[in-house]
């Protein structure tokens, strides 16, 4: 929820936002047949909702994301939310004349009810008790929220990566109740390699002394080397051999060789940078959840392993987007989607950005990509009276 005060220029088009955990109490049966009787669920809100409730925007968060997409918690905050700039007034998702709504995913780690909170029934922190959980559970605990802010329909969805993937599990499980569907460096379905990734991410986690089989809580520590290994490996996957050949090349820190095992090129003091802040922000259980939700995603699994069966039951229109320098989820396996959707008979646009950095160019303010995000949400706007 945003503070209507004016934003200081320091801190960008939002502004300070506050969060809110929103409990929602009607039973969540989910795929591996467990049921919560209730859950809580950490939320950002932008913007204000117009009187005929048509106007918002779902955002769905990637795998290490959460609900704070926007703005800033505090002054004092250094980085605004991952998503921010491309959310804000005037900017390509456009809070004037759109309401945005960002939660944190069930089996988050950022507030909403998951691994690292308390089982109401054993008074302990849920741990490794808690269910695994789908991308199809994603929906229908989005679909409860969205019952809570009073919204039937939305005017889009949004999501990059695994988000992406939320966004087409609601055009298949709910078509009704989304308009527009816009799935950014997304795969209908994990790739043998890319599963082969996320279980050596697992297994640097799993085979960490500190992990305890998931009961760290009650030890008091944190498998804080296999999720820095799990993180350090998933960034690799996430940048373009170009990318860090630029920013990095073969250059050594101090000059020349040191001949020990301590960092020497600059891409290893990245890698273990990026792998200490992952661990200070990130929980190795809801690590292990969240990659596990990537692999089981097939929407087609339901459908004989049609996907074009799968995509029939859409009656959103579509905008894919791919970018170029994107080797983790490659622009042929968003053609994939593309394709499907044409076979299928449904309304489908596709872009594919010139792009560098990787997979994770899908977070950068690229400006064709935002052109292009601007242009088609223009058109969502005039169709509700935003």
């Amino acid at each position: 929820m945003n503070d209507s005060s004016p934003a200081p220029e320091e801190f960008g088009g939002l502004g300070i936002v506050v969060p809110q955990r929103i409990t929602l109490d009607a039973p969540l049966l989910l795929d591996c047949g467990r049921t919560l009787a209730q859950h809580e669920l950490m939320v950002e809100t932008y913007g204000r909702l117009n009187a005929d409730r048509s106007n918002a925007i779902l955002i769905c968060h990637a795998l290490s994301g959460d609900h704070h997409a926007a703005g800033f918690h505090a002054a004092g905050d250094r980085k605004p939310g991952w998503w921010d700039n491309c959310i804000g007034p005037g900017r390509p998702i456009d809070t004037d004349r759109f309401f945005v709504v960002c939660l944190n995913n069930l089996g988050g780690c950022r507030g909403s009810t998951g691994p690292g909170t308390i089982n109401p029934d054993s008074g302990k922190h849920w741990g490794p008790d808690f269910p695994i959980v789908t991308v199809r559970d994603w929906v229908r605990s989005q679909a409860l929220l969205a019952d809570h802010l009073g919204i039937r329909q939305w005017a889009a969805g949004i999501g990059g990566s695994l988000g992406g993937m939320q966004i087409m599990q609601w055009a298949i499980d709910l078509p009704e109740r989304i308009r527009h569907a816009i799935v950014i460096a997304a795969a209908p379905k994990l790739s043998a390699q890319n599963i082969a990734f996320n279980e050596i991410a697992r297994q640097a986690i799993l085979s960490d002394p500190e992990f305890h089989d998931g009961h760290f809580y009650e030890h008091g520590t944190v498998p804080s080397r296999g999720l820095k290994l799990a993180r350090m490996l998933g960034h690799i996957t996430y940048l373009s051999d170009e990318a860090m050949r630029a920013k990095f090349g073969r250059v050594l820190r101090g000059g020349h060789m040191q001949f020990n095992y301590e960092v020497e090129f600059e891409v290893e003091s990245y890698l273990r940078y990026q792998g200490q802040q992952f661990v200070d922000r990130f929980d190795a259980n809801t690590y292990l959840l969240m990659t596990k939700a990537l692999d089981y995603f097939d929407p087609a699994r339901d459908y004989s392993d049609d996907l074009v069966a799968a995509l029939s039951h859409a009656s959103a229109r579509f905008f894919v987007l791919a970018f170029e320098a994107d080797w983790r989820f490659s622009p042929e396996r968003s053609r994939e989607i593309v394709q499907a959707l044409v076979a299928a008979g449904k309304n489908v646009s596709y872009a594919l950005i010139e792009s560098q950095l990787g997979h994770d160019d899908f977070l950068m303010p690229l400006p064709e990509y935002h052109q292009l995000l601007r242009a088609y949400l223009n058109r969502v706007a005039l169709e509700v009276g935003a």
